[in-house]
């Protein structure tokens, strides 16, 4: 931390879901003397103590060393979740854009170094129990945003071996929903041709209960949370973040009235490869494999070493997200430009 006048914040991908919620409580914290949003595109939004630089990860020469130069902390949110049909675009975003960043880290001398890793990072484990943190982090190989999450846990493995004086924090959340990331996660996942219903649950007459379709999920301002007490606080490592109780079709037909009827994986995974196939679905077949075979993750860490609680729980994170897909909700940022899809 710089001598007395707070501390200086420097996040990566910083007008995304995760980037505002944690760029506003960073702004707000007195213990933060100033936050440089880094994008690609500047915002219309004007946060306290907060300055904006434009900055392209995928580019050969980003120009990051500048922008550390002065930094106690950096925080690296930046990620692409499309073109899934061009996974070589996305790995030039996320793996190398990210390993620039780790470099300009360690050129910079920056102390602090806090990476949006995910429960994608992890290899696949129990649905009827939680692992901790020392679960294996290899990915599904099959799924791009799998892959290059676990090739990033290799890459800061060699980072904290070689550089022992960085203090490294690894955040593993769930899958994070808010109100104003809503537009966004419609037209990542869902694309322009998502039926109605889904967006209405009143109007399903039932839900599909997918044989291993059992997830967690967390509210995007919790999450931010985390990343704000992991800088203020001595801790290194990696942390699971997610909300009780998991999400399953028994929970979702409880919340929605709905009755769950068994659909089997096979016939599943064929109509959204088919949808996929055919351009009209973002979200591809591999990563709902990927889904299927994700563990439940134990976040005991977060609330000890942190004194992290989620202030929402996993159905009302998806009551607010569902509102907000109802309603077009957004916020001023590019990528979570608001639009109601009829």
């Amino acid at each position: 931390m710089s001598s007395g006048t707070g501390m200086r914040v420097v996040v990566t991908g910083a007008t995304g879901n995760v980037g505002t919620s944690v760029v506003r409580l960073l702004s707000e914290d007195p213990e933060v003397a100033s936050v440089l949003g880094l994008a690609r595109r500047i915002p219309d939004w004007s946060p306290p103590k907060t300055d904006w630089a434009a900055v392209d990860l995928a580019s050969e020469r980003p120009d990051l060393v500048e922008r550390f130069s002065d930094a106690d902390a950096v925080v690296h949110l930046a990620w692409a979740f499309q073109p899934t049909h061009d996974p070589a675009t996305t790995w030039r975003t996320n793996v190398l854009g990210s390993m620039r960043v780790f470099e300009a880290v360690a050129e910079a001398g920056v102390p602090v170094l806090v990476h949006a890793s995910s429960v994608g990072a992890y290899s696949p484990g129990p649905k009827d129990e939680t692992v901790d943190e020392s679960w294996p982090t290899h990915g599904w190989p099959d799924a791009a945003y799998c892959r290059e999450k676990a090739y990033l846990e290799r890459a800061l493995d060699t980072f904290e071996r070689d550089r022992p004086g960085t203090r490294v924090v690894r955040m593993r959340p769930a899958f994070l929903f808010r109100r104003e990331s809503a537009s966004e996660q419609r037209r990542i996942f869902g694309g322009r041709f998502l039926p109605g219903p889904p967006v209405r649950p009143e109007l399903l007459p039932f839900l599909p209960d997918v044989p291993g379709l059992r997830m967690q999920a967390l509210h995007t301002d919790d999450a931010a949370n985390a990343y704000r007490l992991a800088l203020l606080s001595d801790v290194r490592g990696a942390f699971n973040l997610a909300a009780d109780p998991p999400v399953d079709a028994r929970l979702l037909g409880e919340m929605f009235d709905a009755r769950p009827v068994r659909l089997p994986r096979g016939v599943a995974r064929s109509a959204i490869a088919a949808a996929w196939g055919l351009h009209l679905l973002p979200a591809s077949p591999h990563l709902f494999d990927a889904v299927l075979r994700l563990p439940l993750m134990d976040c005991t860490r977060a609330h000890t070493e942190l004194g992290w609680r989620p202030e929402h729980t996993a159905p009302e994170v998806l009551e607010e997200f569902l509102l907000g897909l109802q309603q077009g909700a957004g916020a001023p940022t590019e990528p979570l430009r608001g639009r109601k899809v009829g």
